[in-house]
């Protein structure tokens, strides 16, 4: 079996039928798997997958005053700027174009740490990347672990159910694992560690993390709006949070073929190019599947790429000290050519 086959925990219903057909999960099978995995006292190494959803329910806890006394015009506005723009962009930015594709490199760790940090901490970084590496490799197949055929809560609860690592991996296998996560500064378990733990990533650093990240936010929120913009703050990373799991279900077409002529150039699977999350987040998901490590995704003139602006910027005044880009490459092979 493949690396990529196996790397990733396979759900109680599993990837595929005897035929290699994908096994659409009734929502009771769904629902058993998540909180199978959400429990970490009947397994430890449930603390990577039930970790995300532990933040849910304490975001959700400054999402109360927020409503109650803090709720107006203005603090609905950041509130919708936050979550819609700037914790969307910020997972682009670092989840999806450097922990994943490695699409530019830091001059310097500080300037990796200042833009790992740049928003409100939410998932661990381990729970995006390698299982993002799995859905390229797979896309839309069976294995895929937000693969839109399952329908919508499929995706919704991937964090959980399809997006943790395989618990039994051997010491080379564990290695591989490893290396996807080696340049984003999380710190790496041991082999050993990951016997005990089921993760890469170390369970210390995520929570010290976690709570240095939040505490210095809140601060920092509370200084320039106080209780308002802080909760604001807040309860629009919660949304984001919850909500940017369906992104994989629409952003493939909802498991159907939905490529738009002269708009999405990769037929290979069912990504499309979509307006909202293109504009709001640099997110044209079709551009991204065809040149998946290119720092700059929104390649045509309407395609704003807010992700690519600050790595650009930084590139500029030498925090980044390079980066990939392949719109060039784009326009020769699918704007020029037919043109002529």
């Amino acid at each position: 079996m493949a690396f990529i086959d196996k790397v990733l925990k396979v759900p109680a219903y599993g990837w595929a039928d005897e035929n290699g057909e994908l096994i659409v999960p009734s929502w009771k099978q769904l629902y058993k798997e998540f909180f199978s995995r959400l429990n970490f006292f009947k397994n430890k190494k449930n603390w990577i997958s039930s970790i995300s959803w532990v933040m849910v329910l304490c975001l959700f806890l400054f999402f109360i005053p927020f409503l109650v006394y803090h709720l107006s015009f203005g603090t609905l506005a950041f509130f919708v700027l936050y979550a819609m723009v700037i914790m969307s962009t910020h997972g682009t930015i670092w989840f999806h174009r450097y922990c994943t594709h490695r699409a530019y490199k830091f001059a310097h760790p500080i300037w990796r740490i200042m833009t790992q940090n740049l928003v409100i901490k939410t998932f661990p970084e381990e729970i995006y990347v390698i299982s993002h590496h799995v859905h390229h490799a797979k896309s839309d197949q069976p294995g895929d672990p937000y693969n839109p055929k399952g329908g919508l809560m499929y995706c919704m609860m991937s964090d959980v159910n399809h997006q943790s690592i395989a618990e039994d991996l051997d010491e080379a296998d564990y290695q591989k694992a490893a290396t996807f996560m080696k340049h984003t500064g999380v710190k790496i378990n041991s082999y050993k560690q990951y016997q005990k733990w089921g993760s890469v990533a170390s369970i210390s650093y995520t929570l010290s993390l976690w709570v240095i990240n939040w505490a210095a936010w809140y601060a920092i929120f509370y200084a320039i709006g106080g209780h308002a913009i802080a909760t604001a703050a807040f309860s629009a990373a919660m949304f984001w949070f919850v909500l940017v799991r369906a992104f994989n279900y629409t952003g493939h077409g909802k498991g159907d073929e939905a490529h738009k002529e002269g708009i999405d150039f990769d037929r290979s699977n069912l990504s499309i190019n979509q307006t909202r999350p293109g504009l709001f987040s640099g997110e044209w998901h079709n551009n991204h599947h065809l040149y998946p490590t290119s720092a700059q995704a929104g390649f045509l003139p309407y395609q704003l790429d807010l992700a690519w602006i600050y790595i650009y910027c930084l590139n500029k005044i030498g925090m980044v000290s390079s980066f990939k880009n392949y719109k060039k490459d784009f326009l020769e092979k699918y704007i020029h050519k037919e043109n002529t």
